[in-house]
């Protein structure tokens, strides 16, 4: 089993190689959560993306001369495949990754870039995980396993260490939970160091298989649906991992889709700052109220920073129409000279900002005489929406809010 020396020498070694990244202060997120000084790991700034390069680098060092040569293999959803195929670059080794056909690509991309083959199979982690140890004993190379592994868990354990030195009177920690190296390796440096920290691990309602692990009391398989944290969307534990985690870790809290979705603008908005779905997980626990942590000196592990460009204008989009920021209208009017020009200037006297408008001439409930218009808007808030609505109405629209 790994232990508090090996994370120590993971660390020594990779001095130079993988960033000291920073501990950020958040004045914003510790007026939200209970009045708590809540401090954000930036590991979305590390090398390729996240804190995954920490644990592949780690591993890969420790092979042989003779299995570097060979070459290494492994399955990843996207961040580890960056480490892998990162670290296989800097050591100049073969490197092939298996990724899930629906993974991000953004993330498959960047994987190719950093000089490795990669194959898609399989719907999810689990399936390209099986398809790859099966390349492996055809292929003959090193499997360099997500999570699962002493060396990866000495590795990720590096995040927990800087921590500690970067805010020695820590009270409690946060930690998106996968497969659970992170958090493994995080919370035995955390607890052999100071018992008394507080170690929890934050979970998707999607998958929330080290939950259930802890539950049963094993490492389990659960059923998943589809998630924004494709990061830390693993059926099941790795052995290795389940035993740390039971061991040092205090809890686990779930969140569930729109949670995420809301943290991550929040911190895009706040601290101009790109989180993947999986790393705001650990802030959206926070912040929801998951966790009973009150005046208490809270860092969150934002885990990855790796999102996909046309996912990001989805999640601005959303949180545009949930602060009222963004509303929608459909109204039938009466289609002659004048009268669109007369509800756009309805519209802007009332200080809303018209971004798309589309006049519908035929249509299933459009009569002759009369068109559909559709108008997308920039608004101020809910109450802003509310007092257009109401304007339009009385004017004589039919107006439905499509938002």
């Amino acid at each position: 089993m790994v232990t508090l020396e090996d994370l120590i020498i993971a660390r020594e070694k990779m001095k130079g190689i993988v960033h000291t990244t920073p501990l950020d202060y958040s004045k914003t997120f510790s007026s939200i959560s209970s009045n708590n000084e809540v401090y954000l790991k930036l590991e979305n700034l590390q090398k390729t993306g996240s804190f995954k390069v920490r644990g592949s680098y780690n591993k890969l060092i420790s092979l042989s001369k003779e299995d570097l040569q060979k070459g290494v293999i492994a399955a990843s959803a996207g961040n580890h495949a960056q480490g892998v195929a990162y670290s296989s670059q800097m050591l100049g080794i073969p490197c092939t990754i298996v990724m899930p056909k629906g993974a991000p690509l953004s993330k498959v991309l960047a994987t190719r870039q950093y000089g490795a083959e990669v194959q898609l199979q399989g719907k999810v982690f689990d399936d390209a995980l099986a398809y790859a140890l099966e390349l492996k004993e055809r292929m003959g190379a090193t499997f360099v396993h997500a999570f699962d592994d002493d060396a990866v868990i000495a590795g990720q354990g590096t995040v927990g260490l800087e921590i500690l030195e970067q805010l020695p009177d820590v009270e409690a920690i946060l930690c998106p939970v996968g497969g659970g190296g992170l958090i493994a390796g995080l919370a035995l440096a955390v607890k052999e160091k100071n018992p008394g920290i507080r170690v929890y691990g934050v979970q998707t309602l999607a998958c929330p298989s080290m939950k259930q692990s802890l539950l049963e009391k094993k490492p389990v398989m659960v059923e998943s649906t589809p998630t924004m944290a494709d990061g830390i969307a693993v059926r099941k534990p790795g052995e290795h991992t389940f035993e740390l985690v039971q061991k040092y870790v205090d809890d686990i809290f779930c969140v569930d889709e729109m949670e995420i979705a809301r943290t991550m603008l929040m911190v895009l908005e706040r601290n101009k700052l790109l989180v993947e779905g999986s790393g705001a997980s650990s802030l959206a626990a926070l912040l929801y109220g998951k966790v009973n942590i009150h005046e208490k000196k809270v860092v969150a592990v934002l885990s990855g920073g790796n999102v996909d460009m046309n996912f990001i204008s989805r999640i601005i989009e959303r949180g545009m129409v949930e602060s009222g920021r963004y509303a929608s209208f459909t109204m039938i009017l009466k289609d002659k000279p004048g009268e669109l020009q007369r509800v756009l200037s309805s519209i802007t006297e009332l200080d809303a900002n018209v971004q798309s408008v589309i006049l519908h001439h035929a249509g299933e409930h459009i009569y002759p005489g009369y068109a559909q218009l559709e108008l997308s808007l920039e608004t101020k808030n809910h109450d802003h929406i509310e007092v257009l609505n109401k304007a339009l109405k009385n004017k004589g629209y039919d107006v439905k809010n499509n938002s």
